[in-house]
């Protein structure tokens, strides 16, 4: 097999392949089976901010009112306790040789950054931020609600040594501003995209239910054209590919837009954890065919900075489909 090592926040990996947080990282059982398959590295089942507030007793200042929100926090604070995720990261530590990265999901610049000192004493390589706030106010600038993500990222780098990730939506108007700005906060990696829980109607039962909850191959999309942007315009920044990506084809697309490292999650639900073999051997296979020895010989090659026509990154619209289209 061709050399596929690489590093992502300074962490050596034998090889870009890492599995996201799931339930297929929340148990050491699975996460042995997906060490023994060759990831990379892997990221913990994220805690969430609300269940940190709630074991610490701040439920109700966080403002958590509904009754089904809170007895999901409480329901999944009995099963999930903030010293069980701290028993799993030292257990996967001591199981495996490859980078354990914890993971929380927050809202806020709230108290549960304290906690962060606890996942670094409990051997965390680095820890990946889930980041998301919703804007739900009309009179509140975009500014506003980034600016809340220099802040947790400011706080966290005043308490906690180990390298972190940002990992971010792509709602924002300008997404190659916000990663120059995760950068300048002293992020080590953005991972781009999050996919976020999304609500669906139940037009029989008028219900709201959850919509898919898996990625589809196409959306890969996404991720390509952004990376490609970013890697091209701030090289200095490490990124960390997260939707979309279902087979080895797509790593390859991923690496050769300028991802560093590329993550797995749905399709290893739907095609098992043996799929991570598939994939490291279809790119070590697709290497040799190229004559490329290791991945920083392509890494980069096919985005925004080294393409002959970068307007095909830039273009928005189906002009060459659609505009002389009548019949749709």
């Amino acid at each position: 097999m061709k050399n596929l090592q690489t590093t992502y926040m300074g962490l050596q990996l034998k090889n870009p392949i890492i599995a996201s947080s799931s339930g297929l990282t929340s148990n050491i059982e699975s996460i042995k089976k997906l060490a023994d398959e060759g990831v990379g590295a892997i990221v913990l089942k994220s805690l969430f901010e609300e269940q940190i507030n709630y074991e610490s007793g701040r439920l109700e200042a966080f403002g958590v009112e509904h009754p089904d929100a809170i007895s999901y926090i409480r329901a999944y604070s009995t099963s999930n306790s903030l010293e069980g995720n701290l028993n799993l990261i030292k257990s996967a530590k001591q199981e495996t040789n490859i980078p354990i990265i914890a993971s929380v999901s927050c809202i806020s610049d709230n108290e549960w950054v304290e906690f962060a000192k606890n996942i670094e004493a409990a051997g965390a390589d680095a820890l990946e931020l889930n980041l998301f706030f919703l804007p739900v106010d009309k009179d509140k600038p975009s500014s506003e609600y980034e600016a809340t993500y220099f802040e947790v990222i400011d706080d966290l780098k005043k308490k906690i040594k180990i390298p972190i990730a940002v990992k971010i939506g792509f709602y924002f108007t300008n997404p190659l501003r916000m990663v120059k700005e995760l950068y300048n906060h002293k992020a080590n990696a953005a991972v781009l995209f999050n996919r976020f829980y999304e609500s669906d109607i139940d037009i029989e039962n008028m219900m709201l239910k959850s919509a898919e909850v898996f990625s589809r191959p196409s959306d890969i999309r996404l991720s390509l054209r952004w990376i490609s942007l970013i890697s091209a315009q701030m090289p200095e920044m490490e990124l960390s590919a997260s939707i979309g990506a279902h087979d080895g084809a797509a790593v390859v697309k991923l690496l050769l837009a300028g991802a560093q490292t590329v993550q797995l999650c749905s399709t290893l639900y739907k095609n098992g954890v043996g799929q991570v073999g598939k994939i490291l051997e279809f790119v070590s296979d697709w290497m040799k065919r190229h004559g490329y020895k290791s991945i920083e010989r392509f890494r980069g090659e096919m985005n925004y900075k080294n393409i002959a026509d970068p307007d095909i990154y830039e273009r928005s619209q189906f002009m060459k489909y659609y505009s002389n289209r009548e019949n749709l």
